[in-house]
């Protein structure tokens, strides 16, 4: 069958199956060739389930579009893409980037405006490209309406969406400089919205149809983009109807194809999951069950220590420590286990109920961090006995628990413990890498990391960490700092020289003293070789109120660049670095952080770095920060300022049992000198996290 006659046999396909019933219910919204919900090359008004995460690639002659999208929220979507253009190289100067073709950034939004109704379509306003240098930048405004099997939209763009003009730009009326577009002045990696709304505007629309045979979609559309202004060269366009098809191979992946401009073949592919579902079946033994077994009033040493072994065991507490104050028994350890605080509690509670000495009216589990003093669960004896036993039905009632401040127990009257391990050892897998660059599209070093933490005091820690490079392509990086009379110091660039002189690093090595302040009130103070570029010595203070939106923190450091060719020795550079930083979870917007840090960098630049992170429902964060200090755009090179995205996964989304730890990754575009900070050991937010009110 000849290619153009695909347009043919998809118009009867939905012709045919549109008779077809009774209809199959559609799959939700599928991926448009530049990421995000959409038809083909245009996007629509609809938007995924809130949690949705897409990884997208898809080809043809001119572009190698690479994609990926997350549902952020109900009303938010966020895409990243890069765009390989094959007909481009990605500098005239081949001692510099080789033979590299051409690489765009770009970073898309779309906000929904309202949901869909009986008669209303859900209506969707976004921008495609808007940092960088604007080689596909759009504005648009998308309405979607499902008709049975078919999914209507229409919309209106400016951009690469409009670039036909086929209606005016209804912002000329007005002011007339809404007329017209300039994009000569865009910058790679800065933010533009100079143009937005500006320049010609067209209408563009389609149709996705659900054919009775579930796992296929066909997709039908008109475009406003006439393809004469393309980086990739004027792109010959016979026609503006595109047609494409999309087949669900599982769950988790589509495959595409399609015909577009009238002789233009594109292919693809779409893996995918849900942030929110994302779960994993573990191994584990149960909670215990309810079978009371009260003791005398004093603790009997067998028992309790059948108790200790199972609150470490059955509920994940490391160290655990009973004793027993008044009529209250204590239980305290470091909870390494269950995500949520909650879960732990509930375990221990048990535990204790079971064997419980008489005369005992409440329980307190308080969990710690490093020794640090986190939370304390404090649960009514007889409202839990109540609970375990259960209710009949119609006459339950809540179980009579509250968090607190942590207790420190002083002057009980008979304790036992598991002892704590002094000296704890580590390995795991490391993976850094950059993404982006002009020397090569990915760098990374593949590596493994062992660590050692020796305890000295009940607060004072030694630790270390040993690096051994397994494989890495960082000798192809050639930055040396922007060009001019730049006099930013280059404190991250060595990157190079810092991964080849030896496959062996010792990346850590410091002492620190942490420790509880007062209620609410942490701290630290830490000296040695802190990171795998610096040393020095420095300090954090944080104050997090107990189940509150907010805290506040200050850190200060002295460090000084270690020798990328004697990591034991130093150079002359010194620097004073440090933020304060404000925490906020916003009440209004579920499971979100946005943290603000306000001080001085490691280049000694000026400015501020805002993050943002939104965590699922499975535990998996996503966030994105960016950082704007006082050096110039020319000073801080080829990006304009720091930025990024990373991901956090629990990793017992992975293992069979279930744990706290977490793998991260990160997405940083270039490595540059500006807006670093230093990289901390110990963060005291992160230490704390079992004071939110979402643990």
């Amino acid at each position: 069958m000849k290619i153009p006659s695909l347009i043919s046999v998809l118009a009867l396909a939905v012709a045919s199956g549109s008779q077809a019933a009774p209809y199959t219910e559609p799959l939700g919204p599928s991926q448009s060739d530049f990421g995000g919900a959409g038809l083909l090359q245009v996007p629509s008004g609809r938007m995924s389930k809130e949690g949705e995460f897409n990884v997208n690639f898809r080809n043809n002659d001119q572009y190698r579009f690479y994609s990926v999208s997350v549902q952020a929220f109900p009303w938010l979507e966020a895409t990243i893409r890069y765009t390989d253009v094959r007909t481009q190289k990605y500098s005239p100067y081949e001692d510099f980037s080789g033979d590299q073709t051409y690489k765009d950034k770009g970073i898309d939004l779309k906000l929904r405006l309202w949901e869909e109704g009986y008669w209303l379509p859900e209506t969707s306003i976004g921008v495609r490209d808007f940092g960088g240098t604007g080689l596909f930048d759009s504005e648009f405004i998308a309405a979607s309406k499902a008709w049975g099997p078919l999914d209507f939209t229409l919309g209106l763009g400016w951009g690469y969406l409009g670039n036909s003009g086929n209606v005016k730009n209804p912002f000329c009326e007005v002011k007339d400089s809404y007329c017209y577009r300039d994009n000569t002045h865009n910058r790679a990696g800065s933010f533009n919205g100079a143009d937005m709304f500006h320049g010609p505007a067209s209408l563009f629309g389609g149709v996705e149809y659900q054919t009775p045979w579930q796992p296929l979609r066909l997709k039908v559309e008109y475009e406003g983009n006439d393809y004469k202004g393309d980086f990739a060269g004027q792109l010959k366009q016979d026609s503006k109807v595109n047609v494409g098809a999309i087949y669900r191979i599982t769950d988790w992946a589509d495959v595409n194809i399609s015909y577009e401009r009238g002789n233009t073949l594109m292919a693809g592919f779409s893996l995918r999951t849900n942030f929110n579902t994302l779960h994993q079946r573990h191994i584990d033994s149960p909670p215990q069950k309810y079978n009371p077994q009260p003791q005398d009033a004093v603790l009997n040493h067998q028992v309790v220590a059948s108790q200790l072994t199972e609150l470490r065991n059955n509920a994940g507490y490391e160290d655990p420590h009973i004793q027993i104050k008044d009529k209250t028994l204590y239980v305290t350890g470091e909870q390494n286990r269950y995500r949520y605080s909650g879960d732990a509690v509930d375990r221990a509670n048990r535990i204790i109920a079971n064997r419980l000495p008489d005369g005992i009216d409440t329980i307190n589990v308080t969990e710690t961090k490093l020794n640090l003093p986190l939370v304390s669960t404090v649960t009514d004896v007889d409202s839990l006995k109540s609970d375990l036993q259960g209710y009949p039905l119609g006459k339950e009632k809540q179980l009579n628990q509250y968090r607190e401040e942590p207790t420190d127990v002083k002057g009980a009257r008979q304790g036992y413990y598991i002892e704590k391990d002094r000296l704890n050892f580590g390995i795991a897998p490391v993976l850094n890498q950059s993404i982006g660059g002009p020397e090569n599209f990915y760098m990374y070093q593949v590596g493994v990391q062992g660590s050692a933490d020796f305890w000295m005091t009940e607060h004072f820690l030694a630790s270390a960490s040993l690096f051994l490079n397994l494989y890495n392509n960082y000798d192809e990086f050639k930055y040396k700092g922007p060009p001019g009379d730049s006099t930013l110091p280059r404190v991250r660039t060595h990157i190079r020289e810092y991964v080849d002189n030896s496959d062996v690093y010792l990346n850590n090595l410091q002492l620190t003293y942490i420790d509880q302040i007062a209620d609410g009130w942490y701290g630290q103070v830490y000296g040695g070789y802190l990171e795998q570029m610096f040393g020095g010595v420095g300090g954090e203070v944080l104050y997090r109120p107990l189940d509150s939106s907010w805290a506040i923190g200050v850190d200060a450091n002295y460090v000084k660049q270690r020798d990328w060719n004697d990591p034991m020795q130093f150079v002359d550079y010194t620097a004073e670095t440090g933020h304060v930083t404000g925490y906020w979870q916003p009440r209004f917007m579920d499971d979100v952080l946005v943290r603000v840090s306000v001080g001085q960098y490691l280049a000694k630049d000026k400015g501020a770095t805002v993050d943002v992170a939104k965590r699922f429902d499975s535990g998996v964060i996503v966030g994105a920060f960016a950082t704007k200090t006082n050096v110039s755009a020319d000073e801080y090179g080829e990006g304009d300022f720091t930025k990024g995205f990373y991901i956090s996964v629990p990793l017992d989304l992975m293992t069979v049992r279930p744990t706290r730890s977490r793998a991260q990754i990160n997405w940083i575009p270039l490595t540059r000198d500006g807006g670093q900070m230093l990289g901390r050991k110990y963060l005291l937010y992160g230490l704390t996290d079992s004071r939110s009110p979402y643990y």
